[in-house]
């Protein structure tokens, strides 16, 4: 809209400057008006340069925000799969373990960290029933607590370089 504006206006200067030289206008004054066209033409080539930028690097942008959005769906995509084989491993290894339906119940409430009592109230249980039915988990899988029976899930997932004793040398 703007670009239409200064079109028009330095139309009619344009014309207007014709029109003063046939009419014998003085030359300060033609001179001024023709001033006016040329910054206005200088304008609207500026506008449309930069509206044509601007346009470039909005579809840029666009295109953009649409691969970022189809990368996350994937890694969305991907973490539901991770997370499916990650419960059907944990439910072989308790099956293998001969964990009784209840036993299962309490250590997939232990591995996402719920406390015996948080645990016994989701089950509607006693705290000492459910620390017993843990017990017998540690047990089972032998392991020495909960921090080792969670652990005996994640150890195999993270890669984790060793430390050195350099690595405790660096830090001081």
């Amino acid at each position: 809209m703007i670009i239409t504006i200064l079109a028009i206006v330095m139309s009619l200067n344009f014309i207007d400057v014709i029109t003063d030289i046939g009419l014998g206008v003085p030359m300060w004054h033609i001179i001024e008006e023709g001033v006016i066209v040329l910054l206005s033409a200088i304008g609207v080539i500026y506008l449309i340069v930069e509206m044509r930028s601007r346009t470039r690097e909005m579809a840029t942008l666009a295109t953009t925000l649409s691969t970022a959005d189809q990368h996350l769906e994937n890694i969305t995509k991907e973490m539901k799969s991770a997370r499916k084989q990650y419960s059907e491993v944990i439910h072989q290894q308790f099956d293998e373990w001969k964990l009784t339906s209840g036993e299962q119940q309490v250590g997939l409430l232990l591995l996402k960290g719920l406390s015996f009592k948080e645990i016994a109230a989701v089950r509607s249980t006693k705290e000492k029933t459910v620390r017993q039915q843990a017990s017998t988990i540690y047990g089972k899988s032998r392991v020495d607590g909960r921090h080792a029976f969670s652990a005996w899930f994640l150890e195999d997932f993270m890669v984790v370089k060793s430390p050195t004793k350099q690595d405790f040398q660096s830090d001081s």
